[in-house]
């Protein structure tokens, strides 16, 4: 049972510390002092989500917005990253009109319901019910157990390829263009890092599709 967290750690109830290497949240530690009086100082003066214009709201969406790449210019502040993804996939499809999707083997997007059907983690796991027939699975970019492991220079290129190849018999079959989702690093998918070469192309292949 877990009572507390401090920095790295979690203490349970006997006081024995754990080093926390689950949680998916806790970016610089937990109760940072910086971040707990950051939080002390905006909840004495307004705790509410996104829904009214606040200075606070508009200063973070233009500092965010500042480490974009043109044309990126705008923020849509929500409060999960299943509402970050449901958003960006519904924002996807009213752009291609469709449904068609490319996903990467073992990835995992979110736990809403049109999320867990991208999500081959679990609509391939225990319940799963496997995957909806606009659902296009390509191999998992993993550099260490990965089917082109020991490629170098040519891995991700060659796992772009797998990309390239269900986007452009989508287009051929009327179907797309699709829509492409993956995990900067594939967390459940066992935090996979995808070689050099692999998501720039793969990203491309779909807009040229498309």
């Amino acid at each position: 049972k877990i009572v507390r967290g401090w920095m790295q750690h979690l203490y349970d109830e006997e006081g024995r510390p754990h080093l926390d290497c689950v949680n998916n949240v806790a970016h610089v530690g937990h109760a940072h002092p910086r971040v707990v009086e950051a939080e002390r100082l905006q909840a004495a003066v307004l705790n509410t989500n996104t829904r009214y214009l606040h200075d606070a709201l508009i200063s973070y969406g233009e500092r965010l917005a500042a480490t974009l790449p043109d044309p990126l210019s705008v923020v849509w502040l929500v409060c999960t990253g299943s509402e970050a993804n449901e958003l960006a996939l519904r924002m996807a499809r009213a752009v291609t009109g469709n449904r068609e999707t490319i996903v990467l083997d073992g990835a995992y997007h979110g736990n809403t319901g049109g999320l867990v059907e991208i999500s081959p983690y679990k609509y391939k796991g225990p319940g799963g019910a496997g995957p909806p027939p606009w659902v296009h699975e390509v191999p998992m970019p993993d550099p260490y157990r990965g089917m082109y492991t020991g490629l170098k220079d040519e891995e991700g290129p060659a796992y772009a390829a797998h990309v390239e190849k269900v986007a452009e018999r989508l287009r051929d079959d009327g179907r797309g263009p699709p829509t492409f989702i993956a995990e900067a690093i594939l967390s459940c998918g066992g935090q996979i890092v995808p070689p050099d070469g692999f998501l720039a192309p793969a990203f491309e292949a779909v807009r040229e599709a498309g």
